[in-house]
C-alpha cells in the first residue's frame, strides 16, 4: 500500500506544482489584481493540495503520526498568512504572497525529510518572521523619511559587517556569524537590504560622477570587509547589486561594462590570493579528480540530481543526507532527487515569476527612490537563487549561499521574508501613485469639458493602467 501511495503521489505532486507554476505566469495576462482573483484562489488550492500530498507520503513512509501534527501547524501558519495579508493589505500583490507561501511549504517538506529537528526550528523562525513581516508594508508605505537616511544606512552596514570581521565566529573557514544572548545570526544577510536602501537613497536624486564615485567607495568598503571575512558569496552579491543599481539609476552602459571588467579582475585576484577559492574552482572544473576531498559535495549533488529522474524517487526513497550541508547549500539537489527534475524546474520558474513581478513593480513606480529599492531587492533575490542552484548543478563554482525561502537558516529566511514584504509595501505605494494619477486626470478633464466620468478612459499601454482601473472600480 505504501509503495502505491509513494509511486502515485510522485506524479500527482509534480502535476499539481506544474499547474501552480503555469498560473504564476498566466497572472501576468491580466492588468489588475481584481481580474486575477480566480487564479490566486486556484493557486491557494493547489498549494494546500501539494502540501497535504507530500505530508501524507511522509506519514505513510515513516509510520509516525507526529508528522501529521506538524503538518497541521504548518497549514495553520500558511492559511493564516494568506488570509491575514488580504485583510490587512487589500491592495497588496497576492502573487508574491502565494509564491512566498508555496516556496515555504516546499521548504517545510524537504527539511522535514532531511531533519525533523531542523524543520521544527525553521517553522518557529518562519512564524516569528511572518509576525515581523506583516507590519513592514505599513511602515514602508507610511515612513517618508527613509529617503534621507543615506549615510545612516552606510554606517549601520559597515559597522555590522565590521563587528563580524573582528568578533564573529568562524564557520567553514569564513567569519559570517555572530552570537548575541545565545542566538546566532548572520549580519551580512540583513545588511543586503540596508545596502540596497543606501544605494537607492544615494542615487535617486542625483547620479553625477562625484556621487557615483562616493557611493562606489562606500560599496567597496562593504565588499572588502566581506572579502576579509572570506564571505565571498555575499561579497559577490553586494558587488553585482551595486553595479546593476548604478546602471538603472544612470541608464549608462559604461557603468555596466566597467562593473563587469572590475568583477572579472576581482575574481582573478580572489583566485590568486584565497586557497579555498582555488579549491572550489578545482572542484568545479573537475570534481571527479578530487572526489574524495574537495569534489565530494558537488559529485554527490550531481549523483542525487541524476538519480531522481523526471519525477523523483519519492520522499524518503533517496539519500539526500549523503551530501554534506544538504539542508543549506545543496537543498535544490535534495528536491531534484526525491521530488524530481520537473518539480525542481518548477521551483526555478516560481522564483523567476517572483523576480518578474518585482521588476514589474519597479518599472511602474514613479518615485525613483522606491523604484531603485524594488529593482535592487529583485536583483538580490534572483542572483542568490542563481548562485545556489548554479553551484549545486556545477554550472558555476560553489559560493556557499542559501536558496531563498527553501534552505535551512534563520537569518536567510527572515531577511528574504523582509524583502518580500518590503516589495509589498512598494506595491501599495504604486497603487497610491495610480490613484493620484486618476485624480489629476479627472481634475484636468473636468476643467476642460466638465465631464467627470471621462477619467475612466485609460490610454492603452499606460504604465499605471492597473492602478487606474483598480481606483475606478472602487469608485
Amino acid at each position: 500500500m505504501e509503495l502505491y501511495i509513494t509511486e502515485i503521489s510522485k506524479y500527482l505532486i509534480t502535476l499539481l506544482l506544474a499547474l501552480y507554476t503555469l498560473e504564476c505566469f498566466l497572472a501576468f495576462r491580466f492588468p489588475n489584481e481584481e481580474k486575477r482573483k480566480g487564479l490566486y484562489a486556484g493557486q491557494n488550492i493547489l498549494m494546500f493540495l501539494i502540501h497535504f500530498s507530500c505530508f501524507l507520503v511522509i506519514c505513510f513512509e515513516t509510520g509516525d503520526m507526529e508528522y501529521l501534527f506538524f503538518y497541521i501547524f504548518q497549514q495553520i501558519l500558511l492559511f493564516s498568512t494568506v488570509v491575514l495579508f488580504q485583510m490587512l493589505y487589500p491592495k497588496g500583490n497576492r502573487l508574491i504572497i502565494n509564491n512566498m507561501c508555496m516556496l515555504l511549504s516546499i521548504s517545510f517538506v524537504i527539511l522535514t525529510r532531511i531533519s525533523y529537528e531542523k524543520a521544527l526550528k525553521q517553522f518557529f523562525i518562519v512564524t516569528a518572521s511572518m509576525i515581523i513581516g506583516m507590519i513592514i508594508p505599513f511602515f514602508i508605505h507610511k515612513l517618508k523619511f527613509l529617503k534621507g537616511l543615506t549615510w545612516v544606512y552606510a554606517a549601520v552596514g559597515i559597522l555590522a559587517l565590521g563587528i563580524v570581521l573582528t568578533l564573529g565566529s568562524v564557520t567553514h573557514g569564513s567569519k559570517i556569524s555572530y552570537s548575541v544572548a545565545g542566538i546566532t545570526f548572520q549580519p551580512s544577510e540583513f545588511v543586503k537590504i540596508i545596502f540596497v536602501f543606501f544605494v537607492a537613497s544615494a542615487l535617486y536624486e542625483t547620479n553625477d560622477i562625484l556621487r557615483i564615485m562616493l557611493t562606489a567607495i562606500i560599496a567597496g568598503i562593504h565588499v572588502l570587509i566581506l572579502v576579509a571575512s572570506k564571505d565571498l558569496g555575499s561579497a559577490l552579491i553586494f558587488f553585482i547589486v551595486y553595479v546593476f543599481m548604478v546602471y538603472i539609476a544612470t541608464g549608462k552602459w559604461i557603468y555596466l561594462l566597467l562593473g563587469t571588467s572590475g568583477g572579472c579582475g576581482a575574481a582573478i585576484l580572489a583566485y590568486q590570493f584565497f586557497s579555498h577559492v582555488q579549491i572550489r574552482v578545482q572542484a568545479w572544473r573537475d570534481p571527479w579528480s578530487c572526489i574524495d576531498d574537495a569534489g565530494y559535495q558537488i559529485t554527490q549533488s550531481l549523483f542525487a540530481i541524476s538519480s531522481g529522474g523526471w519525477f523523483g524517487l519519492g520522499l524518503f526513497e533517496g539519500n539526500p543526507t549523503s551530501i554534506p550541508f544538504v539542508e543549506t547549500d545543496f537543498v535544490f539537489s535534495a528536491v531534484a532527487e526525491e521530488l524530481g527534475i520537473i518539480f525542481a524546474m518548477c521551483v526555478i520558474l516560481i522564483s523567476i515569476s517572483c523576480f518578474i513581478m518585482f521588476m514589474n513593480i519597479s518599472i511602474k513606480l514613479q518615485d525613483k527612490f522606491y523604484q531603485l529599492i524594488a529593482y535592487g531587492l529583485g536583483i538580490t533575490y534572483i542572483f542568490q537563487v542563481f548562485l545556489t542552484i548554479g553551484g549545486g548543478t556545477k554550472f558555476i563554482p560553489m559560493t556557499g549561499v542559501t536558496l531563498p525561502l527553501i534552505s535551512y537558516g534563520g537569518s536567510s529566511v527572515l531577511t528574504t521574508l523582509i524583502m518580500f514584504f518590503v516589495i509589498e509595501g512598494l506595491y501599495i505605494i504604486r497603487q497610491d501613485e495610480g490613484a493620484k494619477s486618476v485624480r489629476k486626470k479627472k481634475k484636468k478633464t473636468s476643467g476642460s469639458n466638465g465631464r467627470g466620468n471621462s477619467h475612466k478612459r485609460v490610454e492603452e499601454g499606460s504604465p499605471h493602467e492597473e492602478e487606474i482601473e483598480y481606483e475606478v472600480k472602487d469608485r
